[in-house]
């Protein structure tokens, strides 16, 4: 991977920081083992770190309780636990024509199976969600309003401070899908009214595969879906309650935990508010590049503001698929193409049927260079004769 350019960023960030790889080779020689599980000094040094972690995400979301801050494997596993915590039969969920597979997959079984119902709110030409549109989809079974904070496919960041008053207001729960932004953008959790908040790992928040989790409020009677060892109260037959347990069970990612400490560190040390300008820079570049492109289509990149580093196109008469493989085969550079995961977005901006788009996606160790290098690649295939 020495000479890739890597523009697939919204899948996963490469590459890290190399503290973070540092910190966890040095931490799972020295820590590999269960996280306060036993009385000796190593077991207690674990579980410092583990819940050190709790503490610097909980003060990064501006929670209360570090151990209402749970992990999980990835923001996936978490949604999964939030939406079959929260909804009951005969309830009604509002979401978007913006949400990833993670919440739309669990959303539909439940939907399928006469459980509950469903109303997906749609974007506009901008690529935002209109509050009001919640607002007037909210019925008297209304449990949630569950949202992605950040497209995965067209970048926009939509207003869930807006969303999120409008539910405290009605009484009816708020959960986030942070997946786009724990990392690349502000999140406030008692500012944003923001009740659940899923969160990866392996993306902004620059820790690796493997590990994700979850803000639950302290208020919020989600239901513990797994049962398991907790390392406290084994005689107690049932699943503990209390949080964290409650949404944990099992010998964490205690590695993958350490990747999230170092990455938080490093996000800290570099500060959040600049490493996304850098990153908005590069994406004005390669925006103004591919918009003077013939035959090249952008999708929902009028403006950087209220906005990640991702930018979906496509070109007229290619296959997304056979672009992303030219850019790889031919450019060495690496990106996404097809519906990456949210079939909504693609159904609604019609690019379902050309089976989606092409998509590049920007990091904090992108440089100018490969800005240059794929704006002259899809020049140059743009140009090819079909």
């Amino acid at each position: 991977m020495e000479n890739l350019m890597y523009l697939d960023n919204a899948a996963t960030t490469y590459p890290k920081p190399k503290s973070v790889y540092d910190f966890m080779h040095e931490f799972y020689m020295h820590h590999g083992i269960n996280p306060g599980r036993s009385g000796y000094d190593a077991t207690l040094e674990t579980e410092e770190v583990v819940h050190g972690t709790r503490k610097m995400l909980t003060e990064f979301f501006n929670g209360i309780n570090p151990n209402y801050l749970t992990f999980s494997y990835n923001a996936s596993d978490s949604l999964n636990m939030i939406i079959q915590g929260m909804v009951e039969k005969g309830d009604h969920v509002i979401s978007t024509n913006l949400e990833h597979n993670s919440v739309l997959r669990p959303l539909n079984v439940f939907q399928r199976d006469g459980w509950s119902d469903v109303t997906y709110v749609p974007f506009d030409d901008r690529g935002y969600m209109d509050p009001d549109e919640i607002k007037r989809a909210i019925r008297p079974n209304t449990k949630m309003v569950i949202m992605n904070h950040g497209s995965n496919v067209i970048g926009t960041v939509q207003p869930i401070a807006e969303v999120g008053k409008i539910c405290r207001e009605k009484g009816i729960w708020f959960a986030v899908d942070a997946s786009q932004t724990a990392g690349a953008q502000p999140i406030d959790i008692q500012a944003m009214c923001i009740d659940l908040l899923a969160f990866t790992g392996h993306k902004c928040l620059m820790g690796p595969t493997g590990i994700g989790g979850s803000y639950i409020g302290e208020n919020v009677p989600i239901k513990g879906t797994r049962h398991g060892g907790t390392g406290v109260r084994s005689a107690y037959p049932y699943h503990l309650d209390e949080f964290p347990y409650r949404m944990e069970c099992g010998t964490l990612n205690v590695m993958g935990v350490a990747g999230l400490h170092a990455g938080q560190k490093w996000i800290a040390e570099q500060g959040l508010d600049a490493i996304h300008a850098r990153e908005m820079a590069l994406w004005q570049k390669l925006r103004d590049g591919l918009a003077g492109i013939d035959k090249v289509t952008l999708y929902c990149a009028d403006s950087a503001e209220h906005h990640n580093a991702v930018l979906s196109f496509n070109i007229e008469g290619w296959e997304a698929g056979d672009v992303g493989t030219m850019l790889d085969v031919d450019y060495h550079i690496a990106c996404r193409t097809g519906l990456q995961c949210a079939p909504l977005v693609h159904r609604q901006m019609g690019t379902e049927e050309i089976h989606g788009t092409v998509r590049f996606s920007l990091g904090p160790f992108n440089t100018e260079e490969h800005i240059d290098a794929a704006i002259e690649a899809v020049t140059e295939i743009a140009a090819i004769k079909r």
